[in-house]
């Protein structure tokens, strides 16, 4: 165990407590800029590292609350899962070709958080249109009558979005927190959002196993650093959640967001 990486895994994970913003947008560039891993081992562990803290968070958001659209969490799968595993191939092929590799990551890491800062400022106002909208109850809401398009159109449009979502989260392990909230938030203004986070959940276990199991295999994993992250995030996430009621979300939102942008824009152009 690596107690400064335990230490940030508490860092952010008091910060998704506080916020509800993806760790992978945080952890993932933490572990390139501060510690000097190489992004394709920092997205594989990160990844890995998702899957399992999601797998509690929806344990608490179906078990206790009831709150998972398996149908959309399915229509979702169908475009993310095929597209991770064709991204995965794509890079398996290129690992021969290391530069290529670390520079379609690290370019695609900063797309993702770029479009995650754009998601954070957009989420708030997505949620206040949602508040003026007759939102339909967790137990008779579903993909046909809380949608924002017809049914047949809906369904394409979710598994559009899972297909982008597989494809960024792959590639940088960013994207199935923030990215997936404001999608669904925009595809079902009319669902609750305790339902929309709790499907993003569950949608994201999946995803984020099958990326992180396919870096695993290509090599691109840290064992103590994936046990060490656990140790101190828990911790973290437990605290942070109960901070969030005392830290204005006005304030600290635009701050992560104008934050990520920054680290975005040194991805996308370095």
């Amino acid at each position: 165990m690596n107690l400064m990486y335990t230490a940030s895994g508490f860092f952010v994970g008091m910060l998704v407590g506080v916020t509800g913003v993806g760790g992978g947008s945080l952890m993932t560039p933490l572990l390139i800029f501060l510690f000097g891993f190489k992004p394709a081992v920092a997205v594989g562990t990160d990844l890995l590292y998702a899957s399992i803290t999601k797998t509690a968070g929806v344990f608490v958001h179906h078990g206790k609350h009831g709150s998972v659209d398996w149908k959309i969490v399915g229509w979702l799968a169908l475009g993310s899962l095929p597209f991770a595993g064709i991204t995965l191939y794509v890079l398996k092929n290129l690992m021969e070709v290391g530069k290529e590799v670390t520079g379609a990551i690290t370019f695609t890491l900063g797309v993702a958080l770029l479009l995650t800062a754009l998601a954070l400022l957009v989420r708030s106002i997505l949620l206040r249109k949602a508040a003026k909208t007759a939102a339909i109850d967790d137990e008779h809401s579903n993909q046909e009558n809380s949608g924002r398009f017809s049914p047949r159109w809906e369904k394409i449009a979710t598994v559009f979005t899972g297909a982008v979502l597989g494809v960024l989260v792959t590639l940088s392990s960013v994207g199935a927190g923030a990215l997936g909230t404001v999608a669904l938030l925009f595809l079902y203004p009319r669902m609750t959002t305790l339902k929309i986070v709790g499907t993003d959940l569950a949608h994201a276990i999946p995803l984020t196993a099958v990326a992180g199991l396919g870096h695993l295999s290509l090599g691109n994993f840290d064992l103590d650093l994936l046990i060490s992250l656990l140790l101190g995030s828990v911790p973290g996430i437990w605290i942070g959640s109960h901070l969030s009621a005392k830290i204005p979300e006005y304030f600290l939102r635009p701050v992560l967001a104008t934050l990520l942008l920054v680290i975005g824009l040194k991805f996308v152009l370095q």
